[in-house]
C-alpha cells in the first residue's frame, strides 16, 4: 500500500519490539496495524502480539529470533499488508442518555454549542470503530467520534464512575467496563456487560468491531 510510511521501530527491553506509525491515528493506519499483528503471529520467536492505537508491540524469544531478524521481517511485510484485515462484527449498544445516567450531557452540549438532544441524535447516529481495548478489561478505544462532539475530559476526573458508563473524552467514545476512576465527560449508560471473566469470551467487544449507539431514552 503506497503512501504509508513504515512504522518507526523501538526495543523495548530485550524481548520486545515497538512498531509505532506517526500521529494521526486513523482507521487505515490502524488496520494496518491489525495486519502486521496478523502475519507477525506466523513467523517464529514471536509470542504476543499487542496492537496498541497507531502502534504495535511484538514480544519475541531472543534466542530463537535476533533483533535484526525481526526488523528485517516487519520491514518487508509492511509494504504488503492489505487494510481491512479483521472482519469486524455489528455490536448495538442501547444507552440511557442523560439524566442520572449521562450526568454531563448538558456540559457536553454546552461545550459544542448543541442542544442535549442534538448531541445524543449525533452520538447516537454514527458507526464507531473498535480500535483496540486497554485500560481496563473490556475498554474499547473507539474511533468514528463526530468532530463538533469532541469535548475535553473533565478538568478534575471523578473517583468512581459506574460500570456501562458512555463517556466522550476528547475526540473518542467509549464505555467503562467496571466502575473505575475516570474524567471522559459522561453522557449516558448501557444495560450491556462489556466484560465477564467466567465467560467463553471474556469482553464484548474486539478490535475491529462496528458499533452503533442505540437511544433507548433520552433525559435532558
Amino acid at each position: 500500500m503506497s503512501g504509508t510510511p513504515p512504522p518507526r521501530l523501538h526495543l523495548l527491553g530485550d524481548a520486545a519490539l515497538l512498531c509505532e506509525l506517526p500521529a494521526p491515528a486513523t482507521l487505515a493506519q490502524q488496520q494496518r496495524i491489525w495486519a502486521l499483528a496478523e502475519q507477525a503471529r506466523q513467523w517464529p520467536g514471536v509470542g504476543e502480539t499487542l496492537p496498541g492505537m497507531n502502534n504495535l508491540t511484538l514480544t519475541f524469544d531472543p534466542t530463537a529470533i535476533d533483533l535484526d531478524t525481526l526488523t528485517a521481517h516487519v520491514l518487508q511485510a509492511w509494504p504488503t499488508l492489505a487494510s481491512g484485515a479483521i472482519e469486524g462484527r455489528r455490536i448495538d449498544i442501547p444507552v440511557a442518555y442523560g439524566g442520572e445516567h449521562g450526568p454531563d450531557l448538558a456540559d457536553v452540549a454546552a461545550h459544542t454549542g448543541l442542544t442535549p438532544a442534538e448531541v445524543v441524535r449525533r452520538h447516537s447516529g454514527g458507526e464507531y470503530i473498535v480500535y483496540l481495548l486497554g485500560f481496563l478489561p473490556g475498554f474499547a478505544f473507539m474511533g468514528g467520534l463526530p468532530p463538533e462532539l469532541a469535548t475535553p475530559r473533565r478538568a478534575e476526573p471523578r473517583t468512581a464512575v459506574p460500570a456501562r458508563s458512555v463517556g466522550i473524552g476528547g475526540e473518542q467514545t467509549g464505555i467503562y467496563p467496571l466502575a473505575s476512576p475516570g474524567g471522559w465527560q459522561l453522557i449516558g449508560r448501557t444495560s450491556l456487560a462489556l466484560f465477564d471473566p467466567t465467560a467463553a469470551s471474556p469482553t464484548l467487544l474486539r478490535p475491529g468491531d462496528r458499533v452503533r449507539f442505540v437511544a433507548e431514552s433520552v433525559q435532558t
